[in-house]
């Protein structure tokens, strides 16, 4: 799905948009692919991204439309995701260009020559920018394709909408550069109820389930937290999330419980009903940039201690072997 682009052309930015819901952690190897491209990486939260490819093209030796069919066939047979690319001369085109790929995915490519005529044939809230809002309000004006807000002059868009960047983006004008921005570092572990859950012992036994994997797998990383996310998801499709830092950067059990049963009281569940819940320990850091303190608490040093042997285990039989007894009473 692609309009003929020649290589020496500009149309130099990268929209790609993974599928809704895509879980985290995959979202950051799509932006690792990305990275493999060109070193303009742009992070938009939670599945989009921005790429500029104008030296990349040079260093690949190809052309744009070439460059977004490669990540296609990467984030396939990588991940067993497909993306939907849009190939422009600004994040404007590049955007709206993304949106018009029909799911599961392809690549999209507008030549610069063609931006104007292909934008114009759009209706208006197609154009990336262009809230539910702002395109009522033009409608009503009579004012229901991009090519219209494109010739309404800008003066006239700057009464309707209060500003005059619709009309620019309706030109195809956008000077906002790509600029490189990585996710914070971040892991996430989830838990999925095999039916609806209200708040308990079940609840309980699955929140610690997500603590040990959590710091497991911190640990694993050499990592350390400073700040936990609990995510609850509810029957009838509610969500109830909560921040909360801890007082030392860390990826051990005990300390991320700790933080974990404060998030779990602060929701003050009644008779909710669980679906899911996920916890993320966020801001993290390299284990080696934590200040080693000194303790004279005998008590945690011998569960760290026990921690330590307890990972041996593990990465040697399996996570799943050894952990809290609270954690496999359903197994009983």
């Amino acid at each position: 799905m692609t309009e003929n682009m020649p290589a020496r052309q500009t149309s130099t930015v990268m929209h790609v948009r993974c599928p809704d819901q895509l879980p985290e952690e995959s979202y950051r190897r799509v932006l690792e692919l990305l990275a493999e491209l060109s070193p303009v990486v742009q992070a938009l939260p939670p599945t989009a991204a921005l790429v500029e490819l104008k030296g990349a093209l040079r260093y690949h030796g190809t052309d744009a439309r070439h460059l977004g069919e490669i990540l296609r066939v990467r984030t396939l047979s990588r991940l067993g995701v497909d993306v939907r690319v849009g190939i422009g001369t600004s994040i404007t085109v590049a955007a709206t260009a993304s949106a018009q790929v029909p799911q599961p995915g392809g690549v999209l490519t507008i030549a610069p020559d063609h931006v104007t005529a292909w934008l114009g044939s759009l209706p208006v809230e197609a154009l990336h920018g262009i809230g539910p809002r702002q395109a009522a309000v033009l409608t009503d004006y009579g004012i229901h394709s991009v090519g219209l807000l494109a010739a309404v002059p800008p003066a006239t868009v700057l009464r309707l909408l209060g500003g005059r960047t619709a009309a620019d983006r309706a030109r195809g004008i956008d000077p906002r550069p790509v600029v490189p921005r990585a996710l914070p570092a971040a892991a996430t572990v989830r838990h999925r109820f095999p039916r609806h859950t209200l708040d308990g012992a079940d609840a309980r036994a699955a929140l610690l389930e997500t603590v040990v994997r959590l710091g497991l797998l911190l640990r694993g990383r050499d990592q350390a937290a400073r700040a936990l996310t609990l995510k609850l998801s509810f029957a009838g499709g509610g969500i109830w999330e909560k921040t909360r830092r801890l007082a030392e950067p860390s990826g051990h059990d005990d300390d991320l419980r700790l933080i974990a049963y404060q998030l779990m009281d602060a929701a003050a569940l009644q008779r909710g009903r669980l679906t899911a819940l996920a916890l993320k320990g966020e801001d993290l850091l390299d284990a080696d940039q934590i200040a080693q303190q000194i303790t004279l608490d005998d008590a945690r040093e011998s569960r760290l201690i026990a921690e330590a042997a307890i990972d041996r285990v593990r990465g040697k039989f399996g996570p799943g072997v050894i952990g809290p007894a609270t954690v496999f009473r359903r197994a009983s």
